[in-house]
Parts: structure tokens; sequence; C-alpha cells
């Protein structure tokens, strides 16, 4: 037994979850804008809800669908459907405005001028283009329930920090 562990050394952060209205619509928008791939779904009946288990494309771990591994992965983004809310008035809250909370999830993209202007072509919704504002090497996309999306390409992250440290 190796004592020189920590007992957190093995937890993993597996997934974020946001609640959506419409799965149709947010699972075209992640897998056609972002190319995520489902891997697992799971429908609650009698508590009227289901979970979409999403991973990016380029993720070295497979799925096998099963519970257990979609609960051990790193990497997921769990989208939540309560059952009815595509058509009632539930709004979905992005955590941006009063009262603040969550902000926003992140993509790694290899070229952010080619992915922003597909994203223009596919008419996604922008928070902030790239270009714009203070941090002119970063974007920010709206999912359909209007969720921020940072978009980012690491081999320009080193000179933004280095202009913005304080």
């Amino acid at each position: 037994m190796n004592t020189d562990l920590s007992p957190t050394d093995q937890y993993v952060l597996t997934h974020t979850m946001l609640r959506i209205k419409d799965p149709a619509r947010s699972l075209d928008f992640y897998q056609q804008v972002l190319g995520f791939r489902l891997v697992n779904q799971l429908d609650f009946a009698e508590a009227r809800f289901s979970l979409y288990f999403l991973q990016p494309r380029g993720h070295s771990d497979t799925a096998d669908g099963s519970l257990d591994h979609s609960f051990s992965r790193m990497g997921l983004l769990e989208l939540t459907h309560n059952w009815g809310t595509e058509t009632d008035d539930t709004a979905m809250h992005s955590g941006n405005s009063d009262p603040k909370g969550f902000g926003h999830i992140c993509v790694a993209v290899p070229d952010i001028e080619a992915a922003c202007a597909r994203f223009a072509d596919m008419g996604v919704r922008f928070q902030k283009p790239l270009g714009a504002g203070g941090m002119k090497e970063i974007a920010f996309i709206l999912d359909p329930d209007g969720y921020w999306i940072e978009i980012v390409q690491p081999s320009l992250m080193e000179g933004l920090l280095a202009r913005h440290k304080a």
C-alpha cells in the first residue's frame, strides 16, 4: 500500500451539468457545432427527466455506455432535461446575469479564427466575437439556452496571460 497518496489523489471531476429546455435543439448544437458525441442517455420516467452525457470527439477515452463508466470518466458534459420545460415558460439561467453564479464552459480549438468563422457560417450566436473586448484572443459563443462557451486556442494563451498579468 502506497502511504504517499493523499485520500483525494484518486478523486476525478467527471462532468459539468447544464439544464436544457429542448434536448433535440441542444444535442444538435453540441454535436454539430462543437463535435461532441452522445455517449449515454439515461431516462428517469418516474421523476420525469433525462440525462444526456456528451464527450468531445477527440477525447481518447471510449464510451461503453454503462452507468459506472458515465459516472467515472473525466471531461463529460451532462445535459439535463426536465420533461415538459420545452413547452412551458421555464427560463434557463446562464449565471452571467444577476444573481450571478456559474460562468461558462471552455472548448479549446486548434485554429480559433477558422473555428469562429465556421460558427458564424452556422449562425451560432456570439456573446463576444473574436477580436472584441479586452481579451481579443478569445471568443464566447452561446448555446441554445444561453449558456456561455469560451473558445480558446491554447497556443495563444501564453501571450494573452503575459499581457494581462497584474
